[in-house]
């Protein structure tokens, strides 16, 4: 290696690496750590917060071959996966990395759907995750996911059943059927302790958790127990629908939870005979509020019978993404991805150089 490079020749070279997800590179996002320049050889370590799949080894390539064009012979890349300050280490749940509430205004937006198909979109990019279903009022998750198992006590706690490699924990596994749950605030609270704290969870990417709608007891609690990465809303292009979301938006800024965006769900309608869009509900309601409201809009999801259809069987439609509904939903994980990635960046500082 030539005697002129430098630490800060490495870290400029590593400036053009940029996060596809994000836009941004490397070093400004915090990811590169524990640099060393030896003779012949540079070693750091990039430091992930969210699971950058395929992108993962697209970041280690370009890194290494950086480095490599400075004249580097031996170039050692680590690559870390080390949860934010917010959410590393509690108590409750010490293995998983960020928690996502999925919630809404109102219901008949297809919240629980949207929850389902994220979790399955970002299980199918190659990360750990686990589905959550805090709404004891109308459970639907078990159904949604084809739930054939159910859950087993393993060493005093309740291990979740997994479907399609993602570990699923809802109160309908609890209830018989058809009864109506009918609970003041301090019983919903011990649930909600319970689903986090006896719950065999393990190591986790993303536990999604899909609300109940409104503003209640349970986002309370949740958001008391334990810190939440970020909210995404999810609302119709309707008025109405946009007007309620944006009550769900302020309940989770009073309650300090980051929102990570907003989906349009139902946007529009593709026949499947003629290929003709409609958009019964309008259409775009959901970005512009998301724009006035200077958050990020995660993407749109169309309405259409195969998803009804799917999610009453159990069969996610972003279990295939080379439909486009299933395309839909993995692009709204991507979206989702990047703004994690930028609200971990946020706790991340760039590398020094003595």
């Amino acid at each position: 290696m030539s005697s002129q490079v430098s630490p800060q020749d490495v870290v400029n070279a590593l400036r053009v690496v940029k996060d596809p997800n994000v836009g941004r590179d490397i070093v400004t996002l915090g990811y590169v750590k524990e640099l060393e320049v030896g003779d012949s050889r540079v070693s750091f370590a990039l430091q992930l917060t969210a699971p950058a799949g395929p992108a993962r080894d697209q970041l280690v390539a370009q890194a290494r071959a950086a480095v490599s064009a400075l004249g580097v012979a031996n170039v050692q890349v680590q690559v870390v996966e080390q949860a934010p300050a917010r959410t590393a280490g509690h108590s409750l749940i010490p293995q998983v990395r960020h928690t996502i509430a999925i919630a809404s205004g109102k219901g008949g937006v297809g919240k629980s759907t949207v929850a389902a198909n994220l979790a399955v979109a970002l299980n199918r990019a190659g990360a750990k995750v686990g589905l959550m279903d805090t709404d004891v009022y109308g459970p639907s998750v078990p159904v949604l996911m084809g739930g054939t198992g159910v859950p087993s006590v393993v060493e005093g706690r309740i291990e979740p059943p997994e479907e399609y490699g993602i570990k699923i924990m809802s109160m309908a596994f609890f209830l018989p059927k058809d009864e109506a749950v009918i609970w003041r605030g301090p019983m919903l609270h011990k649930t909600i302790q319970q689903f986090l704290g006896d719950v065999r969870w393990g190591e986790l990417d993303y536990l999604l958790m899909d609300m109940p709608p409104g503003t209640g007891d349970i986002q309370l609690s949740l958001s008391q127990s334990i810190p939440l990465t970020g909210a995404v809303i999810v609302s119709t292009p309707q008025d109405l629908a946009l007007s309620v979301a944006s009550k769900a938006i302020a309940m989770f800024q009073k309650l300090n939870v980051p929102i990570l965006g907003v989906v349009e769900n139902m946007s529009y309608h593709v026949c499947r005979q003629c290929g003709h869009r409609e958009e019964i509900f309008g259409h775009g309601g959901a970005r512009e509020a998301a724009k006035k409201l200077n958050y990020a809009f995660l993407g749109e999801i169309p309405l259409d019978m195969s998803i009804r259809e799917q999610s009453d069987s159990g069969k996610p439609v972003a279990l295939d993404d080379s439909t486009i509904y299933g395309k839909a939903f993995q692009e709204v994980a991507e979206a989702l991805v990047s703004q994690i990635v930028v609200a971990d960046s946020k706790t991340g500082d760039e590398i020094s150089i003595e």
